[in-house]
């Protein structure tokens, strides 16, 4: 059982939708104190207003500045780093910014943990790491390559860290993701734009995302890739949802865009061998890590199973969200409004 009562805690990027929605919980638990650790003034001041609470802390900060971070994590016992650049288009045309980002960010925040010894930290990733075919993906594959490999450095006798990192999709109606879009179109009498009918995607609310983000921060003993057991909906059946919602609704196939894929995968064929079940969703050990090698994993885990009879864990495989559970959805996420 996960216990934030009292803790201190800092959040990476924590203005964002995820830092904001994780605040809101982790002050319901509880929580001592949160530090919000992000670079924009003017959300952070919007965060204040809308929060009220004496319990946060607002700290102006860039995670490429190492010393600043050091001031920040002092006394925190768990960080969840958010923080990172994330619009794919601007990453292909800026991959410099978000090399020094999302990778030697993220290396700093590991180095900041030590330095201040920090209980757990925790690191945000995303689908797009598994195989990637962006520059996107490929900083957030190797942020989480920094996280669950940081272990390695971890002297027992100095420091307590326990490094893990969790990968998931895009929350269900995020800004910038897919429904948002369609519904934009739709209100400017605009076709949707449909890159292939045979496209899927997994889906998760934000409520369904905190409760895995914080089963994985309870459950991590250090070193393992969380992923979520989720649905995943057919475009064409959103497309069909969207249709008995609105009136008039044309579409236009455009084909995938570069760097984009027909199916997200969240474990891809070779990670599959390292990879459990455990608590309701799984988990991909690090097999350079001692304490999670094979012949040790169940004295660490209990109740664990191994994955078995599947390929990869793809959107194309997994049970799907119906045409109606969307329109629920739809309309309960107030993107209509």
């Amino acid at each position: 059982m996960l216990i934030m009562k009292g803790k201190k805690i800092l959040i990476t990027g924590g203005t964002g939708s995820l830092g904001q929605a994780l605040t809101k919980r982790l002050l319901e638990m509880g929580a001592d104190t949160i530090r919000i650790f992000s670079r924009n003034e003017e959300k952070q001041i919007r965060m204040e207003n809308q929060f009220n609470d004496k319990r946060l802390r607002f700290f102006l900060g860039d995670i490429n500045d190492f010393e600043r971070l050091k001031r920040a994590f002092e006394d925190i016992d768990i960080v969840f780093h958010t923080a990172a650049l994330k619009h794919v288009p601007k990453i292909e045309y800026n991959p410099f910014e978000a090399i020094k980002t999302n990778v030697i960010g993220s290396q700093n925040v590991i180095n900041a943990c030590l330095h201040e010894n920090v209980e757990k930290s925790i690191a945000i990733g995303t689908d797009k790491a598994v195989s990637p075919l962006n520059t996107y993906g490929a900083t957030k594959l190797l942020m989480e390559k920094l996280f669950v490999t940081a272990n390695n450095y971890v002297n027992p006798e100095k420091h307590k860290t326990k490094f893990i990192s969790v990968r998931y999709g895009n929350v269900f109606g995020s800004s910038g993701s897919v429904i948002p879009l369609f519904i934009d179109q739709i209100k400017k009498n605009k076709k949707i734009t449909i890159t292939d009918p045979k496209m899927t995607r997994f889906s998760i609310t934000m409520n369904e995302a905190l409760d895995f983000i914080l089963n994985a921060t309870n459950a991590g003993n250090g070193s393992e890739i969380f992923v979520p057991k989720i649905r995943a909906y057919n475009i064409m059946d959103l497309k069909d949802a969207l249709s008995e919602l609105f009136e008039n609704i044309n579409t236009e196939i455009v084909g995938i865009r570069p760097g984009e894929k027909l199916h997200e995968i969240l474990i891809n064929e070779d990670e599959i061998k390292y990879s459990w079940e455990y608590n309701n969703m799984y988990f991909i050990t690090n097999p350079l890590y001692p304490l999670l090698h094979m012949n040790k994993i169940k004295d660490t885990y209990p109740e664990i199973k191994k994955i078995e009879n599947i390929k990869d864990y793809s959107s194309d495989k997994v049970k799907k969200i119906s045409k109606e559970e969307l329109k629920d959805l739809i309309q309960k996420s107030g993107l209509l409004n």
